[in-house]
């Protein structure tokens, strides 16, 4: 300890001569010495350390308990980020209340401030990484005396109404140097380690501006991971169609290795804690070796391993199977034995967040966790870090709103595409098979050309969904084996299967040329309607931050949950203003369609609708959850039966969708709920962003569901000239 000891002089007697040993009181504190709970002493006028337990002092390393008096150390020269200011402030903050106390009688029933815990950071010998310790100050043992009552400025505060006595009036006004402290002042600390860095880790993996696949990410991660469990190597198994991805973080210095299949992963420990579905020790790894996985592992200095298997969902899954793994996080130490019960828990505690991290980073269903809710994701994971068991993450009474951006055709133009470049390839191999007969008419090939014939047929009429597959297997199976016997039908024959193959896609093994432009399109659009609803979004979230998620696939779809237990300064004006920017939003997403659709001549049409629902409804996550959140309850449940289905509803009366091209639909069951988007649409009416004509009607019933009704308008391109502010229904 280089540090010169510094003092609180505001706080000592003024004209008052120094003594070699300060008054403390009858000191009647007992310390308990072999607790693991941190005690120590400290002298009132200038908090330095006169005596502390055997664990404080083998933690801090000040040396025996008997000589620690003689060192004269303070708080703020053991901590590392407990300076003698933030030292001061809270003495004060504690003293307060005993001024207060002793001398006015006032004792304020509002002040906790014995209850409120503290966290800093200790660089102990006992460990290469700071620790970090909890601790509370006990003042109420103290004495305050005023030494010179005619320069008391609480007097001339109202201390007869202790409520107005505001603690940052207090702190600016008291003279802190009229006070005599007597009595002993008690610090006690524990070392939370292991649950702050669980806490810390875990607001790093759901963070939604990190990704385990970022390398710096992927660094973070592991250096967190290496301090909580003495480990010193990090791997990040993904599990995908049957493979292993591998990455590997030793020293901070990611590498990906190779990836291992199904089969070269039997026997391993990683199939072992799969099917336990648990955290699994591998206490030592030498005698235990029996896939390549492993053999490397060891090559590269694990001789103990902790694995901890990430599954979406156990509930339908067999957990002998690798069926729903998303991964495995396996951590690596160069001691065998290495890893314990603790260790488990450790793991245990970390599960949730991983599993968030996992599913964002191989890009499945599972949604990142949004910034709105992140807050109660973090308290779950404190409350698993502190050994309690699992529970439900649940948000009452929220109001949903759904809505989607669905690209018309889709399905059809993917078809199209699919029969044109079936039809192509085809006819390449029929010319091969033509060729060949050319040179030489044998009756294999002939019936190998009346099949070419028949196939080219049928798929000139339609395409079946297992067409994309099974008509290349045809090929493959039938025509592509022989390519060595057409190269020796002459030069027709041979031009014929080079051709066939320059037309062929190298990585999808088939010609693909329509289907590619098809995606590309698809892409353009998702695209787009992605980035302009993101910028909505930004704007959204500063009326008010709710939860908001959106998926991709052949457009775009958005689910916002809001409501007061997500943000407690709900109120039903942030509801209105949200859904009235819900409307503004697609009906910006509408545009940006148009605008692609006339400077890209594309040939596909968006629809547009929203689903309303009045009523609030109770959303949870747990391990079970297939997305983010799903609804609680059977009254929730109508709900997610019209979303699901609600895009391709038909209208009763004219047998057609209730959505159409480049119209925004609005699905809603009350006259309540009419009566206040009627109004909305009267505000898009003035703002030129929709047509005054309104489109009506009912809605057939779905799976039960009916009295569902509809509202459509036609959106407006931007340069469009509003007329009227009227609002006109069929």
């Amino acid at each position: 300890m280089n540090k010169s000891h510094p003092t609180l002089t505001p706080l000592q007697t003024p004209n008052s001569e120094p003594t070699e040993t300060p008054d403390l009181g009858d000191s009647t504190t007992d310390l308990e010495p072999r607790s693991k709970l941190l005690q120590a002493v400290l002298n009132p006028d200038d908090l330095t350390i006169v005596r502390a337990n055997d664990w404080f002092c083998e933690l801090t390393g000040v040396g025996s308990v008997q000589d620690l008096a003689s060192l004269g150390l303070s708080l703020s020269e053991l901590f590392l980020d407990f300076d003698e200011e933030r030292q001061t402030q809270l003495y004060r903050r504690h003293l307060i209340p005993l001024v207060l106390r002793d001398i006015y009688g006032i004792t304020g029933e509002n002040w906790r401030i014995l209850e409120e815990p503290y966290i800093t950071r200790l660089q102990s010998p006992l460990s290469d990484e700071p620790r970090y310790i909890q601790f509370w100050l006990r003042s109420q043992h103290l004495q305050v005396e005023l030494i010179d009552p005619t320069s008391d400025v609480v007097a001339a505060l109202d201390v007869e109404n202790p409520e107005s006595l505001s603690q940052a009036v207090l702190e600016e006004q008291l003279n802190w140097s009229n006070y005599q402290i007597k009595g002993e002042l008690l610090w006690e600390g524990l070392d939370v380690t292991s649950q702050e860095t669980i806490q810390r880790l875990t607001q790093l993996l759901i963070s939604p501006q990190n990704s385990l696949t970022d390398q710096d990410t992927l660094c973070q991660v592991a250096e967190q991971l290496r301090s909580l469990f003495r480990a010193e190597t990090t791997v990040l198994l993904s599990w995908k169609a049957n493979q292993a991805q591998i990455y590997l973080c030793q020293q901070q210095h990611p590498e990906q290795l190779p990836t291992f299949t199904h089969q070269t992963l039997e026997e391993s420990h990683v199939f072992k804690a799969t099917a336990a579905n648990r955290v699994w020790n591998v206490p030592d790894l030498q005698g235990t070796c029996h896939t390549e996985l492993e053999r490397e592992l060891l090559d590269r200095g694990c001789q103990s391993l902790l694995l901890i298997p990430l599954r979406q969902d156990t509930s339908n899954v067999d957990p002998s199977q690798m069926g729903n793994l998303l991964g495995m996080l396996i951590l690596g130490s160069d001691r065998a034995n290495n890893f314990d019960q603790l260790d488990a828990s450790h793991a245990e505690a970390l599960l949730p967040p991983l599993r968030i991290a996992f599913s964002q980073a191989t890009e499945t269903r599972f949604s990142r966790v949004h910034p709105a809710v992140e807050w109660r994701f973090l308290q779950e994971a404190e409350r698993r870090s502190m050994g309690l068991p699992p529970e439900k993450i649940i948000f009452n009474d929220v109001y949903p709103m759904y809505g989607i951006s669905d690209i018309r055709g889709s399905s059809r133009e993917r078809n199209r595409a699919i029969q044109e470049d079936l039809l192509t390839q085809f006819d390449l191999a029929l010319r091969m098979v033509e060729e060949a007969l050319a040179v030489k008419p044998i009756a294999f090939l002939e019936q190998l050309q009346v099949d070419l014939l028949a196939y080219i047929e049928r798929l000139s009429q339609e395409v079946h969904v297992e067409d994309e597959v099974t008509a290349i297997h045809y090929l493959q199976q039938h025509i592509e084996v022989y390519f060595d016997y057409f190269r020796q039908c002459g030069e027709g024959a041979i031009a014929a299967v080079e051709d066939y193959n320059d037309a062929c896609d190298p990585q999808q093994h088939c010609i693909y040329d329509s289907r590619k432009q098809y995606d590309e399109v698809i892409q353009q659009i998702t695209a787009q309607l992605r980035t302009t609803w993101e910028q909505w979004q930004e704007q959204m979230q500063d009326i008010l931050p709710h939860y908001c998620d959106m998926e991709v696939s052949d457009g775009i779809d958005h689910m916002i949950y809001i409501g007061s237990s997500v943000n407690s300064n709900f109120s039903i004006f942030h509801l209105h203003s949200l859904r009235y920017e819900q409307l503004r939003a697609i009906c910006d997403c509408a545009r940006t369609c148009f605008d692609l659709r006339d400077r890209a001549n594309l040939n596909l049409e968006v629809s547009h609708l929203v689903l309303v629902q009045n009523t609030t409804v109770n959303i949870f996550h747990d391990e079970q959850t297939e997305r983010l959140f799903d609804v609680m309850g059977t009254k929730d449940t109508r709900y997610e039966i019209v979303k699901k289905r609600i895009d391709k509803g038909i209208d009763t009366k004219e047998g057609k969708r209730i959505t159409q091209p480049g119209m925004l639909t609005i699905v809603y069951s009350s006259e309540q709920e009419w009566s206040e988007y009627h109004q909305y649409l009267r505000y898009l009416v003035r703002e030129g962003w929709v047509d005054s004509k309104i489109e009506s009607g009912t809605v057939q019933a779905l799976q039960g569901v009916t009295g569902l009704k509809y509202a459509r308008v036609a959106i407006l391109p931007e340069d469009w000239e509003v007329e009227t502010e009227a609002l006109h229904e069929d």
